[in-house]
């Protein structure tokens, strides 16, 4: 018998306790995925900025061991709980349920999830999420995508990220959008740069997008499900 099957079980059931909670405090909250060093932090670090006055967000921060992360979040002036994972590779739902109650959600727009740096086991989790983005940096490869699928696959949106370096990289543009189309055709592709701020409006737009549709009830908040 396949052990992961009852543990999976056992998660999506809180995860979907967890999506009937966020959907009560008309919530976005979106799970982010990337491989160690894709510039995760950056990211949310400019972004919290950028959205500072337009939606009020929130991080919760996922990691094996260091606090670096949520200490650089923290600066950004927004409410930060740290998960420290020890050994597991992911965060579940159960993590989340617990963080969730050191959060001021009812002041909140917008929780981000930033997850343990992999794009392997975090793929099978759902937290309760309702939106999944996916980050693959310029300076990672063009094949990503088809190494990671099932990561890929369940993404709605996904970011090309330093883009800034993809010149001194000699970054395969082209490939890199074959990839993600192949695996994950259905997910919005938004190129960025953190530290240039190209790309950055348009992420930052469709994160108030989303949280308008949340808040007016609009949105399906749909479960990712295990094949």
């Amino acid at each position: 018998m396949d052990v992961h099957v009852p543990v999976l079980d056992a998660n999506d059931r809180l995860a979907e306790r967890n999506r009937g909670f966020f959907a009560a405090k008309n919530l976005l909250v979106i799970n982010v995925f990337s491989s160690p060093g894709s510039g995760k932090t950056s990211l949310l670090q400019k972004t919290a900025e950028m959205l500072r006055g337009r939606v009020r967000m929130g991080v919760i921060v996922g990691d094996l061991a260091t606090d670096n992360d949520a200490e650089r979040l923290s600066r950004a002036d927004i409410p930060v709980v740290q998960i420290t994972t020890g050994t597991m590779c992911h965060l579940d739902a159960r993590m989340i349920a617990e963080a969730m109650k050191k959060m001021p959600l009812n002041d909140l727009d917008v929780l981000i999830i930033e997850n343990v740096g992999n794009l392997v086991c975090p793929a099978s989790y759902d937290l309760g999420e309702g939106m999944r983005v996916v980050l693959l940096s310029v300076t990672e490869g063009e094949d990503k995508p088809l190494k990671y699928p099932p990561m890929f696959h369940s993404a709605d949106v996904a970011l090309v990220t330093k883009s800034d370096l993809a010149d001194a990289v000699d970054f395969d543009r082209d490939a890199a959008l074959a990839a993600l189309n192949k695996v994950a055709h259905h997910a919005h592709v938004i190129e960025l740069s953190s530290k240039t701020g190209e790309g950055m409006d348009a992420w930052c737009d469709e994160i108030v997008e989303r949280a308008r549709r949340v808040r007016e009830g609009r949105i399906q908040h749909h479960g990712h499900h295990h094949h």
